[in-house]
């Protein structure tokens, strides 16, 4: 019996927190394009980080077809996946060392790191960075759990994994999907926290008030 690499897989609870997350932030991510404060190629060296570090196969075959579609080298996205950042241009250098980051703390990272993000680039263009980073965390998650079931049926399961978990992912993407679309649509229009931070309380229960500052807001 074999396994599939990679790290700990998200809980069913941790998968709605990060479905909202994505739709919480996907707007600001459709505006910093039509900005043009974001190019393809960034959002796709920004998305490639992230799924480097969930080493997630589906998202990572998806997105090199399209990092190379965008310009993008084949040794630069093989490099990516594997966290290195050598051909990384300098001036996008920070925003995907935030994104491995971000996608390390399992989406709690440091409030000095996001920060340091805000001054480098500006709110707007901050935001958007967040929007690309959570947008493919929700396709790494369910990617991974969606391999992991093909595999199954393969006759190469993922240890990690078990078929009662796979199959809870899959209904809970279905269920949890407008749910999680209301959830975020209230908290934009409520002016809730964006991001949440590793040094603050317990990431809580959908729905409960965030602990943050008011300028990432």
């Amino acid at each position: 019996m074999g396994t599939i690499p990679g790290r700990q897989l998200y809980s069913v609870r941790e998968s709605y927190r990060i479905l909202y997350y994505g739709l919480r932030t996907i707007g600001y991510l459709a505006r910093a394009r039509r900005k043009n404060e974001m190019s393809r190629d960034f959002i796709e060296r920004i998305m490639l980080a992230v799924t480097g570090v969930h080493d997630c196969a589906v998202c990572s075959h998806g997105h090199a077809k399209m990092a190379l579609e965008a310009g993008m080298s084949a040794d630069e996205i093989r490099d990516l996946l594997a966290g290195v950042m050598d051909d990384v241009p300098a001036g996008e250098l920070p925003a995907v060392l935030f994104a491995q980051h971000y996608a390390d703390s399992r989406a709690r990272p440091s409030r000095e790191s996001w920060e340091w993000v805000v001054d480098l680039y500006g709110l707007s263009r901050a935001r958007g960075i967040l929007g690309a980073i959570r947008m493919i965390m929700v396709g790494n998650t369910y990617g991974i759990t969606l391999g992991s079931l093909v595999n199954r049926f393969r006759g190469r399961p993922d240890l990690r994994s078990s078929l009662s978990y796979e199959l809870s992912m899959m209904l809970g993407l279905v269920l949890f999907l407008p749910v999680a679309l209301v959830h975020a649509l209230i908290s934009e229009l409520s002016g809730a926290p964006l991001i949440w931070f590793e040094a603050d309380r317990p990431v809580p229960a959908a729905g409960s008030p965030a602990v943050t500052s008011p300028d990432t807001q």
